[in-house]
């Protein structure tokens, strides 16, 4: 049986390779795979704005089923930031040391440290598109754990683990994880429509 091709627009080869573990049923392909090199840009205010974007520019110029996502830490503190801006918060570089730095240093005289990651997908399949969320809900650290994962995972502990996602294998992190979540809920309509 053939699987079904599906684009994954995205450049980042951590999310790929994450994304993947998960939709063992598919061919997942990245932006490389396509042949697409262009820096498509992130311009919406929500999530979900820019996960549609991306998916559109996919359809649009390449007339490929696929799939887009945006993910954001927000931490109750700071009015929910970074937010969209997750990856660039402490500048364009998309530096995740930096970024994690300019987090901790926000929070440094905070009790309240809970946050939530959420991850917006968009899904163009069959000329129709859908929206997916996920949302993983724990707490800041007051210091980085772990060497596995990318993005602020050394610092977030996910409710009710005693480790940091940065300090679990990409099998576990996927199963309760807010991008796991949105996969899932990606995996079931796929299974029902293709």
């Amino acid at each position: 049986m053939n699987k079904l091709k599906l684009v994954f627009a995205t450049n980042n080869l951590n999310k790929l390779k994450e994304v993947q573990a998960i939709l063992t049923n598919f061919k997942i392909v990245s932006l490389a795979d396509i042949h697409c090199f262009e820096d498509i840009p992130e311009t919406a205010k929500t999530l979900e704005g820019n996960a549609i974007i991306k998916a559109n520019f996919i359809t649009k110029k390449y007339g490929l089923n696929c799939f887009a996502d945006d993910t954001g830490l927000e931490v109750e503190a700071l009015n929910n930031e970074p937010g969209v801006y997750s990856a660039r918060y402490a500048g364009n570089e998309n530096n995740a040391n930096d970024n994690m730095e300019k987090l901790l240093k926000n929070l440094k005289d905070s009790a309240n440290r809970n946050a939530q990651f959420r991850t917006a997908i968009a899904l163009n399949i069959h000329g129709k598109q859908h929206l997916f969320e996920g949302v993983c809900k724990g707490t800041i650290l007051k210091e980085k754990k772990g060497e596995s994962g990318f993005g602020y995972d050394p610092i977030f502990m996910p409710n009710g683990y005693n480790k940091s996602f940065a300090e679990m294998s990409l099998t576990e992190k996927g199963t309760i994880s807010h991008r796991g979540k949105a996969m899932k809920k990606l995996i079931t309509f796929l299974a029902e429509h293709s």
